[in-house]
């Protein structure tokens, strides 16, 4: 009598092992532009997560707040409490460094959802557009045609005036983030679906498709059973260079005062407070969070320019 074969445990090491050895891994140990860019991202996005853990203060906290600590220059003791903050204070006497914890985590989250938003909203119109044709892909198009022809940033305004005019006023500061990510989500849903549609109207042709159209396979599993995982190289790096321009829009309308409400302030509401004080002497207040928007956007984008020669078969 012989024993029943024992199972093999799946492990990830043969995965990981698979990867690290693949193209992709490869151009990125080739890239040093990336590898920075990698960890600068990876620093800036789990301090912002754990911002609780990591900031040294509350700044969004009254009780935590001595407005005898305002205006304190970085590294300096202030003149009446004796305390030192290591990026400043500003006029509230909030830690700017905490501030700026508290403002990625708003940034990045807006940045995250409205790039994921786009993604899929994007995504189905593309397929439909490129799988369907006829009329449903003629209004599709001319409507994405339309959009192109204004600022992504003024549609995203328009947009996010219109919604936050349906807003109860009530309720406007507790949905203003959610009214900032839909409004940045609507303006940069164009670019995944134009992208989608002709990645779908080459893989539509091909033998595969035909075969599950033979045998009676429904054009929505078609799309995203065969067709949708050969489109997804695109969308990737233009979704990795939408999280960078996302976080810009963000910020450019906080700047403006027509983003995050004053109660949950980004990276764009704090260069916004500090600009007004610019001029006065305390440059701090606007210097580190602007850097910090530059470094992570930065970043970001030369993740994605990376990722964009790494997935094109000509540049190999």
């Amino acid at each position: 009598m012989t024993d029943a074969p024992v199972p093999r445990r799946r492990t990830l090491a043969p995965r990981l092992t698979a990867f690290w050895q693949s193209d992709l891994a490869w151009s990125f140990r080739r890239s040093p532009v990336a590898m920075v860019s990698l960890i600068v991202v990876s620093i800036l996005t789990v301090s912002a997560v754990f911002a609780p853990l990591i900031a040294p203060h509350d700044p969004f906290n009254p009780a935590t707040l001595n407005l005898m600590n305002g205006f304190t220059a970085p590294m300096t003791p202030n003149a009446f409490t004796g305390e030192s903050f290591w990026l400043g204070t500003d006029d509230q006497g909030r830690d700017v460094f905490s501030t700026i914890l508290y403002g990625m985590r708003i940034s990045l989250f807006v940045g995250f959802s409205a790039v994921l938003f786009a993604m899929v909203l994007g995504i189905t119109l593309g397929l439909v557009a490129g799988y369907v044709g006829g009329w449903t892909e003629t209004i599709i198009m001319r409507v994405a045609d339309v959009q192109l022809t204004f600022p992504a940033i003024l549609v995203a305004m328009l947009i996010f005036g219109i919604a936050k005019g349906f807003t109860p006023v009530e309720y406007r500061d507790q949905m203003a983030i959610w009214v900032l990510i839909l409004a940045i989500g609507l303006s940069d849903w164009v670019q995944f679906a134009r992208v989608v549609r002709g990645a779908t109207l080459v893989e539509k042709g091909k033998e595969y498709v035909q075969a599950a159209q033979l045998i009676g396979r429904s054009s929505p599993a078609i799309m995203l059973r065969h067709i949708l995982p050969n489109v997804l190289s695109p969308v990737l790096v233009i979704a990795t260079i939408s999280l960078a321009l996302a976080i810009i829009a963000e910020a450019t309308l906080s700047f403006l005062g027509v983003g995050a409400p004053p109660t949950q302030p980004s990276l764009g509401t704090l260069i916004r407070i500090g600009q007004g004080f610019l001029f006065s002497g305390e440059w701090w207040i606007l210097f580190f969070p602007a850097c910090t928007l530059l470094a992570l956007a930065l970043s970001v984008n030369l993740l994605g320019d990376w990722l964009r020669d790494a997935l094109n078969p000509k540049l190999r």
